[in-house]
Formats: C-alpha cells, structure tokens, sequence
C-alpha cells in the first residue's frame, strides 16, 4: 500500500501530459455491440464513478448499453476533523450529490446503496462480492446475457486507497471467475505515481467527444462536498482541489482491460500480440528500455548474475525491442529472440542484425514454441502476463527444452500488474515450486526480483524435491 494524503502536491497533470499517456491505444469498444452489452459501475465513494468512469458511462449511455451502478459506502468520512458536519450529515449530502451527478451521465439512474462503512470496505469484502454477484446475476436474468457480454468498472485495484483497492481486487475475483470483462478506473493513483511507473503503458485510452467530456464535468461539479469546501474553517478544506482535478479533466479516461471470456477463464495470452502491438505503436521504447537508469541497472545486474561466460545456444522469451538481447547474443554460439508483438520485434531484429548467430522469431509463448534445446533461457518481465495455467505450461516447456546443467534466468518486477493475474513475486515462487531446480543465485529488492535456476545435470533426479531458497516467498 503506498503513503499518502490528499493534502500532497503529488504529480502534476503537466507531468502526465507530457508522459506520452495520450498515445496509449484506443479501449476497443465496439459501437456496434454496445447495445447488447450490460456494464456493472462499482464505486466506494460518491465521487469515484465521475471521477474516473464519467465520460465512459455516459458513451454508453449514448450507445443504449445497460448500465447498472453500485455504491458501496457514502463516503461519510472525506472530512473526520469538519466543525460544521457530523459523519450522518455528510453522508446523506453526498448520496444526494451522488443522485444528482448519475443523471448527467445515465437518462434513468439504476444504482445501489451497499451502506458499507467509508474506510473499511477491507472488513467488508465478502458483503461486497455477495452484492456484485447479485448484480450481476439480476443483470444475467433480466437481460439473458452470457457471462462475455458483462463488463465490471472498477477502482483500480492497486490505486493506494483502501477501499478502492479492496473493491477493485473484489471485482477482478468475480471477474476472474465468471468470466466477464473488466475495466479498472485509477484515481489517487495519479497523485501518488508518476510517469517512471511502468504499470500505465499497458493500460488503455477511451478518448471522449465534446458532449462525453461536458456530461463528465457537470457530474464532477455535482459532488459540491469534495470539489469546495465545506467552509471557511480548518477541516472544511476543499478534499479534490482543481490541480488534482485537472487529472480529469482529460479528453480522455484511462484505463485497465482485462477482456472477457465465455469459459471464465483468463485472457492473458491469448491476445498478447494486439496488446503488445498497440503498447509499441505509438513509441519504439514504451517501457525506456534504453534510456531508464532503472532499466540499465537491472540488464547489467542480469548479465553478471548469469553462472557462465559463454552459452552454445540461447533463447530469450519475450524480448521486447532486443535491448537485453543484444548483450545476451555477444554471450552465445547462437541466439533466438522471440516475442508475441511484431512490432517490438521488428526493433528487435533491427538491433540484431549485425550479429550474424541472432535470430529473431514471432511467437506467442507458451502455445507457441520454437525446435531445438537450449543451455540458457531468459524469461525477463513476460511471466506475469500469463494466466496461472499458461505460466505452468511455459515452464513444462522450459523443462523439455533447457538441456542438463543448463541456465534458467528468471527477472520480474515486483510491483502489481494492472489488469493481469500475476506479479514478479508469484511468478518466481511458481517456477521454484513446478521445476525444484537448484538455485544458483537470487537478487531481490523492493522493484524486481532476479533469480537464476540450474536444471539437473546428466543422470541426476530430473524432479528433485523443491529446495527452499532462504530469503524468499514461498
């Protein structure tokens, strides 16, 4: 959970705005579809939907989609230390302001109250799953749609308040689940966070025309309680000052898209290469591979912890732009970079090309796997955008192809990955846990964790019981 208070400058709306997120790729939402579609609007406070669905909600609207609100608690606690306002006041003010801001963005407001306590939806999880999968059900009989065609909005579940995480991570577990669509609206995140922070570039913008944009800041102004002050006395301070809400105030909304699936099942690879291609279409260096100190440090770090000098034949998994490839094909007789993006690709091989022993090729890993055996394999920040099951298939696939005595080098950022199912930690604690390999080195703080594996050498127990690596999560 991160630190802060509303009360920090934090990052400013020009620092955004010059960090490329008006390049991210477009939300696909299909005109065409919309009207048979149901979305389930989730927000802990009177305030979240305007804030970081307004303009979304009222494009459906537009569109003649089903969209029904959940509210879970009235937000009675945005100012504990107010002279002039008691929490009950507070509360019935703001689920008035809350009514009022729905009818700028719906014709006629579908939306429950959960009566949850503001700031504690953590001890509250299970009321907040039960009531969405009524929702959810209620919307599944009244319209007869199958689990694809719902779509849950939702704080972002990593967003650093309390309770938009909690409902958030409720909403990617019945998500998950069911099988439905998931968009995760951030909010306090654009205070606390700034443009080095690698999670936004896989996110999505839903650009907005006039109309959406003048719904949106009509809502925003209805929620009079946080966008002014209560009064002129000490703890009546305006909560969403104008350089916060300036945030919003985009031609565009952002967000995370995991998209669903009829099965319940996970996304995840299955359209690795259209996300992938759009993340690189609008720079050659989405994540600043080459100009990062970050991500210089963490490449050299990767190279020196590698056990051997020289590897007869080399596979790196999801090479992106080939920055790290370029040093790890000087290190091997022969070298195949692959990836799910053709567009990084292209860079990749670009950056290959007068290394005569490189080879590049378009795969999307797992279902995807290229011939031959290998003494060393990188996997480096790919394993987390697999689902669970995929991540097993890709190491079985590792074990048949790594040859004995051969490297394993396994690097993640720690740090959760929006709209996806995994993290770095997860990652290396599954690998450890599916092939018990011998550890030959683990570096890990508090961005990424690096850790190198030794598959059993000839006529040793190829399923060894797992070690415990001291130090390390299991």
């Amino acid at each position: 959970m991160v630190s802060f208070t509303h009360h920090d400058p934090g990052t400013g709306e020009d620092a955004w705005a010059a960090s490329g997120l008006a390049a991210l790729p477009e939300l696909p939402l299909d005109a065409g579809e919309l009207a048979g579609q149901a979305f389930i609007v989730l927000a802990a406070h009177p305030d979240d939907e305007s804030l970081g669905a307004g303009g979304l909600m009222a494009r459906l609207r537009r569109l003649g989609a089903r969209v029904m609100v959940l509210l879970c608690t009235a937000g009675e606690a945005s100012h504990p230390d107010s002279p002039t306002t008691t929490s009950e006041q507070l509360a019935a003010v703001r689920l008035q302001e809350f009514g009022g801001a729905l009818t700028h963005l719906l014709p006629d407001p579908d939306w429950r109250f959960l009566a949850l306590p503001d700031g504690n939806l953590a001890a509250h999880r299970a009321e907040v799953l039960d009531a969405l999968r009524h929702a959810i059900a209620d919307v599944t009989a009244g319209a007869g749609l199958p689990a694809d065609r719902i779509t849950l909005v939702a704080p972002y579940r990593h967003d650093g308040h309390t309770d938009h995480d909690t409902l958030g991570s409720a909403a990617a577990e019945a998500a998950g689940a069911g099988g439905h669509g998931l968009l995760e609206y951030p909010i306090w995140y654009w205070l606390w966070a700034d443009a080095t922070d690698p999670t936004w570039h896989t996110w999505l913008r839903l650009p907005l025309d006039p109309a959406e944009r003048l719904a949106k800041a009509a809502a925003m102004a209805a929620h009079a309680s946080q966008v002014r002050a209560l009064s002129g006395q000490p703890g009546d301070e305006v909560l969403l000052p104008p350089a916060f809400l300036e945030h919003f105030e985009r031609p565009f909304e952002t967000f995370a898209w995991q998209r669903p699936t009829a099965d319940g099942g996970s996304y995840a690879a299955a359209d690795a290469e259209g996300v992938f291609d759009a993340v690189h279409s609008g720079t050659d260096d989405p994540w600043e591979y080459t100009t990062s100190w970050y991500e210089h440090r963490k490449r050299t770090l990767t190279l020196a912890a590698l056990p051997g000098l020289n590897y007869t034949a080399g596979l790196e998994i999801g090479c992106s732009i080939g920055t790290l490839s370029v040093e790890l094909a000087q290190r091997c007789a022969s070298f195949l970079a692959v990836d799910a993006s053709s567009a990084a690709l292209a860079h990749a091989a670009r950056c290959l090309e007068h290394l005569p022993a490189a080879r590049t090729r378009h795969l999307t890993v797992p279902q995807d796997w290229p011939d031959g055996r290998f003494d060393l394999i990188v996997v480096s920040e790919v394993g987390y955008y697999l689902a669970p099951g995929e991540l097993a298939q890709l190491f079985e696939r590792v074990e048949a192809a790594l040859l004995p005595g051969g490297t394993l080098a396994l690097c993640h950022w720690r740090h959760p990955i929006s709209g996806w199912e995994l993290d770095g930690d997860s990652v290396h604690a599954a690998a450890r846990r599916q092939l018990g390999w011998a550890d030959a080195g683990l570096y890990r703080e508090r961005d990424f964790i690096l850790e190198v594996l030794i598959a059993p050498g000839p006529g040793e127990d190829q399923r060894p019981a797992a070690a415990v690596v001291p130090g390390t999560d299991s």
